[in-house]
């Protein structure tokens, strides 16, 4: 891949295919069900994103999905809607965040509605994105944060390979307004290579 290459003009996949999930950016169209995922599951998204406060009615949708478009098209965000293949369910969003383009590293953020969880559907798309960065962007980093207490999100990178490279301690304030720390987990190229599932099909990226 060309590094002179303003960020704009670089190519990105916009449609994911994983054996059981769907990725690709979300349309205005996708509003209602965006709504909905998020009424569905408001308070246990609450404790952790700020998506939730943000979208309290199809107007906000709308904004939060022209604000992605934005992000997707000046290559400052790359976010996907996860959808279940066959039935077409929004689950949730998976983005690259924060690109360092000339560095070449990529943040992974990620919510999944209520209803959707514990069946594997997130560990299917950190892995679709996370291949796309290291296999389709030439990615030399790609980390993850979470709060400490988000179990769920750690074993969503744990289950995808990501090593725990240490905690900053009172980095950010909480929902609360409280400091809190976050877990810093990552993946750099060496440690790509050596992963059991990035050499399996997740069917195909296109």
């Amino acid at each position: 891949m060309d590094s002179r290459l303003s960020p704009t003009l670089i190519p990105v996949p916009e449609v994911l295919h994983g054996s059981r999930v769907l990725l690709r950016p979300l349309s205005l169209g996708d509003a209602p069900a965006l709504l909905q995922a998020i009424d569905e599951s408001r308070e246990l998204l609450g404790r952790w994103i700020c998506v939730p406060d943000r979208v309290r009615s199809l107007d906000d949708a709308r904004v939060i999905i022209a604000r992605d478009q934005a992000g997707w098209l000046l290559r400052e965000r790359l976010s996907f809607g996860i959808f279940e293949r066959g039935g077409g369910c929004l689950l949730g969003d998976v983005s690259l965040l924060h690109p360092n383009w000339e560095l070449r590293a990529f943040a992974v953020g990620y919510w999944l509605r209520r209803s959707a969880q514990g069946r594997g559907y997130m560990r299917e798309a950190v892995r679709l994105v996370t291949r796309l960065a290291f296999e389709g962007l030439g990615a030399n980093r790609v980390e993850i944060r979470m709060d400490p207490r988000n179990v769920r999100s750690r074993a969503v990178a744990e289950s995808c390979g990501y090593v725990l490279e240490g905690t900053l301690r009172r980095s950010r304030l909480d929902k609360d307004g409280k400091p809190a720390d976050d877990h810093v987990f990552s993946l750099v190229t060496d440690d790509y290579a050596g992963l059991d599932w990035h050499n399996h099909s997740l069917s195909d990226v296109r």
